[in-house]
């Protein structure tokens, strides 16, 4: 059986490129199709694959502003041959999954959320006072097209699956389409319990405006008592260090292994913002720390109240509220490890497999 995998973009190593790297794995002989790459920025178990991209690969210094291009991402997915593919696997946030194989393979979709831009988060991602008026109307102009676009293509998937039961929820909305939930894999072999715990909480995250790092650090300043460290970095950064109090720091990117160090030494992990996953807050579970999170998206996946963590509504009332409740509550390290497994690689590898089967009878 021959196997294509089709991926959005290859600029670097996120989420959506760890859960690619777990997919070749159990597809070493696959292909890789994908609008642009930039090898030197990705890991072996990636670049070890034949990889093909697009037209939008021959721009000149489209690595730096590949989003500018958007309005032309359907026709270059489009573009790809996948003659010869009896399998067709799309890891999909923004085109991946438009793309069209031949009549009679499969084609499994792992979506880790319909297009973000054209539907639920426009405005995170396109202002008039970031992209400026003409930009932001060309762009503006442009979305009921993509949207029209990417739910005409979902009759290309034989069956989708969902990162998290929210995008699950999504893909039912805009797609009309049944999906099943197979969480992203997290590393819980490096992401483990270690170390003793400090005075301080903690937040893993880019400094952009939806992850709500500024809300936060907003009610830490009026908690002068309580510590809290931001690790990230991003276009909000510079504002972020303004508005900080003596007790918030933001030590901008850390290594791998001082990013473990902070969450198994930190009171509690932090997550105000509303995501389609949020694997940073099974990491913290797979580290002994509890989370506090927003009642909303991909936490309720996570996070199981009152055992390996609490919800806040939204509120700068029920943060603080439910901050407080923590400092005075203990919670099972034993426990939030256990669930923090169900989200492993191995978990992850296991439950694709069973799925790729079932659609393949």
């Amino acid at each position: 059986m021959k196997v294509a995998v089709i991926h959005d973009w290859l600029t670097g190593i996120r989420g959506g490129e760890k859960v690619l790297e777990q997919i070749l794995l159990l597809y070493p002989e696959a292909d890789i199709f994908t609008l642009i790459c930039d090898k030197s920025r990705l890991t072996g178990p990636i670049v070890e694959h034949k990889i093909q991209t697009t037209f939008l690969q021959l721009i000149p210094g489209i690595f730096g502003n590949y989003r500018n291009f958007l309005p032309l991402f359907p026709a270059a997915i489009e573009s790809f041959d996948m003659k010869g593919y009896d399998l067709v696997i799309s890891s999909s946030h923004c085109v991946a999954k438009g793309i069209k194989p031949v009549k009679g393979a499969r084609h499994a979709c792992y979506c880790h959320t319909p297009m973000r831009y054209a539907w639920d988060q426009f405005s995170n991602y396109f202002s008039p006072e970031r992209n400026g008026f003409i930009k932001y109307s060309l762009i503006a102009g442009i979305m009921p097209y993509l949207r029209r676009w990417d739910a005409k293509t979902a009759p290309r998937v034989t069956a989708f699956m969902a990162n998290s039961n929210t995008v699950r929820d999504r893909i039912k909305n805009y797609y009309g389409r049944e999906s099943s939930v197979v969480h992203p894999p997290v590393d819980t072999d490096f992401y483990s319990p270690g170390g003793v715990k400090e005075d301080f909480y903690l937040m893993v995250s880019a400094l952009t405006e939806y992850k709500k790092v500024d809300f936060a650090v907003g009610l830490f300043n009026r908690m002068s008592g309580k510590k809290l460290v931001v690790i990230g970095g991003g276009p909000l950064l510079d504002k972020i260090r303004r508005m900080a109090g003596p007790n918030v720091s933001l030590p901008g990117y850390l290594s791998d292994s001082e990013i473990r160090r902070h969450y198994r030494g930190a009171k509690a992990f932090i997550f105000p913002g509303e995501e389609d996953f949020g694997i940073t807050m099974a990491e913290s579970l797979a580290c002994g720390t509890p989370v506090l999170a927003f009642h909303k998206g991909g936490s309720r996946d996570i996070v199981t109240e009152g055992v390996t963590g609490e919800f806040y509504d939204g509120t700068d009332e029920s943060f603080i509220k439910t901050l407080e409740k923590m400092g005075e509550k203990r919670y099972d390290s034993k426990k939030m490890r256990q669930d923090s497994l169900n989200f492993s690689k191995e978990k992850f590898r296991e439950n694709f497999g069973i799925f790729i089967g079932n659609m393949c009878l």
